[in-house]
């Protein structure tokens, strides 16, 4: 079974290397082009392209697919099936048409909750104690395909964005192989339709949704500090500064939301509306992560 995979980021390459490891004929790679990155904006390969680079398969980089020519350079490859995970692009019709089998998705919830870019950091912001991975097939209309199978996972009650997602790639990566598996062994699988009237969506994040809101319950603080890591990062004004916030705990004591309520061996404890969290690890402006205690003891509460 010929394969042609398209994705991008660090998620993406981690379902890559999965199935190049399980044997998979992978004919070709798609990703976005190389963008500037870093202080220099010097043009970087995604992680996709550095793994297919590694393992010697044809890497595709166009900006789009509205060039005939561009559809064809996919057609000439002859794919049976096209695996897609957080490539970065609604394929056009002519694009999913190409493929025998589909095209496949590999999308990081339980569909149909959490259609969009941002589905793991809003599992986590919404305090959700269960997400998962979702193979679909692909339609025009986002996340909106054919669910083929669903893979579960508990969301521990202080994980960050960032360390769900290490877990839902690797699980992603399971979830892609098995499936292919199945394709390879019965063709065109079943699947089954979105419920729609339980559909929820998942937004770009942005840097705008970073200051706490000391108004809200402990639990929804600690769980915006989590569902912002590792960006854009939550944000708190102590002082007059502005830190970023990069830890927390939910911990007894009750106050004026936002009310300093003490430094203790493991972190600055703060009111919410209801409860209050502690401040483990924090960053001043142009400063370093540091931990609370640490930081604080170079620069001494005022009240």
């Amino acid at each position: 079974m010929r394969v042609v995979f398209m994705g991008t980021p660090d998620i993406a390459a981690t379902c890559l290397k999965k199935i190049l490891t399980e044997g998979f004929e992978v004919v070709g790679v798609y990703t976005q082009p190389d963008r500037p990155k870093g202080r220099g904006m010097k043009l970087t390969a995604s992680p996709v392209k550095e793994t297919a680079l590694a393992a010697g398969i044809p890497v595709f980089q166009p900006e789009n697919f509205r060039e005939e020519e561009t559809v064809q350079q996919l057609r000439d490859l002859k794919p049976d099936i096209c695996a897609v995970v957080a490539y970065g692009r609604i394929l056009p019709q002519k694009v999913l048409d190409v493929p025998g089998l589909g095209c496949i998705n590999i999308h990081a919830s339980v569909l149909p909750a959490y259609r969009g870019s941002a589905p793991y950091q809003w599992a986590v912001l919404d305090g959700l104690k269960e997400t998962g991975v979702t193979a679909m097939y692909l339609v025009r209309e986002m996340d909106a395909g054919d669910i083929i199978d669903v893979s579960k996972t508990l969301i521990g009650e202080n994980e960050t964005a960032g360390e769900l997602l290490d877990r839902l790639a690797v699980l992603g990566a399971d979830l892609l192989s098995k499936t292919l598996t199945r394709f390879a062994e019965n063709g065109k699988l079943p699947a089954r339709k979105q419920d729609e009237t339980k559909v929820s969506y998942a937004p770009m994040l942005e840097k705008t949704m970073c200051p706490i809101d000391w108004t809200k319950s402990a639990r929804q603080v600690h769980d915006h500090v989590r569902g912002l890591q590792p960006w854009p990062v939550a944000t708190m004004e102590l002082q007059g500064k502005i830190f970023k916030v990069h830890e927390t705990r939910v911990v007894s004591g009750s106050g004026k939301p936002g009310e300093k309520l003490g430094l203790t061996k493991t972190g600055l404890r703060i009111a919410c509306g209801e409860g209050a969290v502690e401040i483990r690890v924090l960053q001043a402006e142009g400063g370093k992560r540091m931990n609370a205690p640490d930081y604080f003891r170079g620069h001494p509460l005022e009240g």
